[in-house]
């Protein structure tokens, strides 16, 4: 029986290590990202939520909505038209949005790097130029950002998934199925729209929302790192009768790609109670 775990153990730390994604080709070739590793976030010096705000709308930028994911933080939804036409894409809504988060704790701020989010959602449809783009209109108006610790090769994003037998980006859970108005109504209806923190239309054949999480679940931000919890509030798309969410598996070891072995065990119900909580409302 030692043996027999000592060989698995020994798979998993290989796969987290050695495994995280398989290679993709990139869309442009002025991409100077090719063959380097990518920031998860952008991190910079603290200003208010509401300063935040106007500077992004100073970029272009329309703010989707505002949300408190944990205690003295504030997470900033925000989109333009470039990025929603990329969200309107087949099976690509959770690209639609980035996000900032506003930690009055650790007096900081941190963005979502349109590069390392844009590749992994977009996968083989990442138009290089178009994210670059979010990513210059960013950094002219937040000058100083730096890269976070957490970051991966551009290359394994598209085909990242923590290890061995844990799911992909295109493997996400399947929260209802009915036509699109519906599901939509479903959302807005259940709990009287109390965890619906946004609704954005990408198309007449595709919605994105925001929805929150229990005070219990969502902890797990507390836990493994208040410094991404722009991971907060989760996506849902709506499209093609279908309401799908990105398996909480994937989103979380993406979201923190430092996470190790232990880090994912000591959340390891809260995957489960997200897909749950989130089926609740879109049930038949």
């Amino acid at each position: 029986m030692r043996k027999l775990f000592t060989i698995i153990a020994s798979v998993a730390i290989l796969a987290f290590t050695g495994c995280a994604g398989a290679s993709s080709k990139p869309t442009a070739a002025n991409n100077p990202y090719v063959g380097k590793e990518v920031s998860t976030y952008l991190v910079g010096a603290h200003m208010d939520a509401k300063s935040v705000q106007e500077k992004l709308t100073a970029a272009g930028f329309s703010v989707v909505a505002t949300y408190k994911p944990i205690k003295k933080g504030t997470t900033i939804v925000f989109t333009n038209d470039a990025l929603k036409a990329q969200g309107a894409k087949p099976g690509r809504a959770y690209a639609a949005v980035l996000r900032v988060f506003v930690d009055d704790k650790a007096k900081m701020i941190s963005f979502t790097n349109p590069i390392y989010f844009g590749k992994a959602f977009m996968q083989d449809d990442f138009d290089y130029d178009v994210f670059a783009a979010q990513l210059d209109a960013i950094n002219k108006v937040f000058p100083g950002l730096k890269g976070s610790k957490d970051k991966l090769k551009f290359e394994k994003l598209a085909g990242f998934h923590f290890m061995i037998g844990m799911p992909y980006y295109n493997e996400p859970d399947v929260l209802g199925e009915a036509a699109n108005k519906e599901l939509l109504a479903k959302a807005k209806k259940y709990k009287k729209g109390k965890y619906l923190v946004f609704d954005l239309k990408l198309s007449d054949n595709s919605t994105l929302l925001g929805y929150d999480l229990g005070k219990r679940t969502k902890k797990f931000v507390k836990k493994v790192g208040r410094a991404n919890a722009a991971i907060l509030p989760w996506t849902i798309a709506i499209e093609n009768g279908k309401a799908k969410a990105l398996n909480a598996k994937y989103y979380i070891a993406i979201s923190y790609p430092l996470l190790t072995m232990n880090d994912f065990m000591g959340i390891a119900t809260v995957p489960g109670a997200i897909t749950k909580e989130l089926s609740k409302p879109l049930k038949k």
